[in-house]
C-alpha cells in the first residue's frame, strides 16, 4: 500500500460517513411530508418483513400528506397497521384502496427534539470521521515501520488527512445547521 492508496481509501470512507448522514438526516421528519420518512418501514408480506416500497406506490398528496397505494389490495390492512406500529407517531387512515398518511405539525418542543437528534447524528458522523482518521494514520506509520515512505513523506501525508478531516467536519457541520433551519422554520 502507498501513501495515495490511503489518503485515496480514506477520502472514500469519509465520504460514506457523509452519505451516511444525508441519509439519516433525510428520515429526521420536518413539518412537511417527503416519502423519505417511510423508507424503513417494514411490512409483513406472506411472513417476511418488505420495505414498504416494495409492496406499494408512496406519493405526495399535498405539503402535509402522504398517499399510499398498495399493489395488492388485501395488503392494505397491515400496511396501516405497520405505518401505525413504526416509531413515527403517524396516524394513517384508508380512503377505499388509498392509504393517508397525515403529518402532524410539529409542537415548538417537539422541534426542540428533532434537533438534539440531528446534533447526536452529526457527533456520530463527526466520530466515524476522526476513527477514519486514526486509521489512516496508522497505516501511514505502518508504512514507515515497513520502510515504504520516509518520515518526511508521512508527515505530509498526516497533514493532508487532517485537511481532509477538518473539510469532512465541516461538511457535517453545514448540514446539521441546514437541517435544524428546516426543523425550526415553521
Amino acid at each position: 500500500m502507498s501513501i495515495a492508496e490511503v489518503e485515496k481509501n480514506t477520502e472514500q470512507r469519509m465520504h460514506k460517513s457523509i452519505d451516511t448522514l444525508k441519509a439519516d438526516l433525510a428520515k429526521v421528519r420536518t413539518g412537511r411530508a417527503h416519502t423519505g420518512i417511510l423508507d424503513h418501514v417494514q411490512v409483513e408480506y406472506y411472513g417476511n418483513p418488505t420495505a414498504l416500497s416494495q409492496v406499494a406506490n408512496v406519493t405526495l398528496i399535498d405539503a402535509r400528506t402522504i398517499g399510499v397505494q398498495p399493489y395488492e389490495k388485501k395488503m392494505a390492512g397491515a400496511i396501516e397497521k405497520a405505518i401505525r406500529d413504526s416509531d413515527l407517531g403517524l396516524n394513517p387512515s384508508s380512503q377505499g384502496d388509498m392509504i393517508r398518511v397525515p403529518t402532524p405539525p410539529l409542537t415548538e418542543e417537539r422541534r426542540k427534539e428533532m434537533v438534539k437528534l440531528v446534533k447526536g447524528e452529526a457527533e456520530d458522523a463527526k466520530i466515524a470521521i476522526r476513527n477514519i482518521r486514526r486509521d489512516a494514520n496508522e497505516g501511514l506509520k505502518k508504512l514507515v515501520k515497513d520502510k515504504a515512505c520516509s518520515e518526511d513523506e508521512e508527515r505530509r501525508a498526516q497533514d493532508e488527512i487532517q485537511k481532509l478531516t477538518d473539510k469532512f467536519v465541516a461538511d457535517v457541520d453545514k448540514l446539521v445547521v441546514d437541517k435544524e433551519k428546516e426543523i425550526l422554520t415553521v
